[in-house]
């Protein structure tokens, strides 16, 4: 175990190499720049500096440097922690995605945790329950998690929560609050106004999930091992949880480096909906603006996001199941 860590994490310092490579191009490929915006913003109001202001900046941020130059300033930056400076909030990226990130992990953490709690059990009931009226009634509604839309259902909450119990449910603080240093009243209104984000959010991965664990346990119960435990004569919540339900809960494990990230950038048009202060917002902007930095750096973190869920679903699947081996 400790040889395969050990070569996963060297193989990470390349793998970041070339997806830094990719989200540099893919910044960059779009025609003009966010100065190219300013500048007709600057036009409009009828700068008489524009000219002036813009070269300024073009000279500070090297953007009259050839594209590999450009690239190896952001990425030797990026290596030692200094992420570069946001073009349309004139603010240190650390600084922008710092503010940001801490709630996002949260919610996503949370998000997570919450979709296997609830997932697991029902996916299990419904395997060993196959056709009754409680798996037919979970599929349905598994079914209407996969297809509604997250965004469309913080639509009708909100009009709901204002329209008929007069209380606004946008936001992750009270009024007021958003703003204090963080102490235990403000830990605990956080929780108060996170479990509509939660549920959002985590609607379609939770059904997503129950479908899955549904499907793998059905496949596991026919196997012979589980045949030849029942045949022992072990009890059947013994057979199911001791035995079945370890291995079918495999793919789900590998899931879990996918679901992280996607967790992170699918709660965008959510978190817009609900003007909820995550990096969802942030990462909209800084790409509809070509904010070049502040994009890039938000891509390389959820890459990192990924590779570091992949890694640590692969620990985990080991620990799971004795059968996988990494020599």
């Amino acid at each position: 175990m400790i040889n395969f860590i050990i070569r996963r994490l060297l193989h990470t310092i390349p793998l970041m190499i070339v997806i830094s490579i990719v989200v540099f191009t893919i910044i960059s490929l779009p025609p003009g720049d966010y100065l190219t915006t300013l500048a007709a913003d600057l036009e409009r109001q009828g700068s008489q500096n524009a000219e002036l202001q813009l070269k300024g900046l073009r000279e500070r941020y090297g953007l009259d440097d050839p594209i590999y130059v450009q690239y190896w300033l952001w990425v030797s930056h990026f290596a030692v922690g200094d992420f570069g400076e946001s073009f349309a909030y004139n603010r240190p990226v650390s600084e922008l995605i710092g503010d940001s990130l801490l709630l996002t992990v949260i919610i996503s953490v949370v998000t997570l945790l919450l979709s296997w709690v609830i997932a697991i059990p029902i996916g299990v009931y419904s395997a060993t329950h196959q056709y009754s009226t409680g798996d037919q009634f979970f599929t349905f509604i598994s079914f209407i998690g996969l297809a509604t839309p997250g965004f469309l259902l913080a639509l009708i909450l909100m009009v709901i929560s204002v329209y008929v119990f007069k209380f606004p449910i946008s936001g992750l603080f009270s009024p007021g609050m958003e703003t204090m240093p963080w102490s235990f009243a403000k830990v605990v209104d956080l929780f108060k106004h996170l479990w509509v984000p939660v549920l959002l959010i985590g609607m379609s991965g939770t059904a997503e999930l129950v479908r899955i664990m549904r499907g793998n346990l059905l496949d596991v119960l026919n196997q012979q091992y589980v045949l030849s435990a029942r045949g022992r004569g072990l009890a059947e919540r013994v057979v199911i949880w001791k035995h079945a339900v370890r291995m079918a809960i495999n793919p789900l494990i590998s899931l879990i480096g996918l679901q992280f990230p996607s967790i992170i950038s699918g709660s965008i048009i959510i978190s817009i909906v609900l003007s909820l202060p995550t990096t969802g917002p942030l990462l909209y902007r800084a790409l509809r603006t070509q904010d070049m930095y502040l994009a890039g750096s938000f891509l390389m973190l959820l890459s990192l996001f990924l590779i570091i869920g992949n890694f640590l679903a692969d620990i985990a699947l080991a620990w799971v199941d004795p059968r996988i081996t990494y020599e």
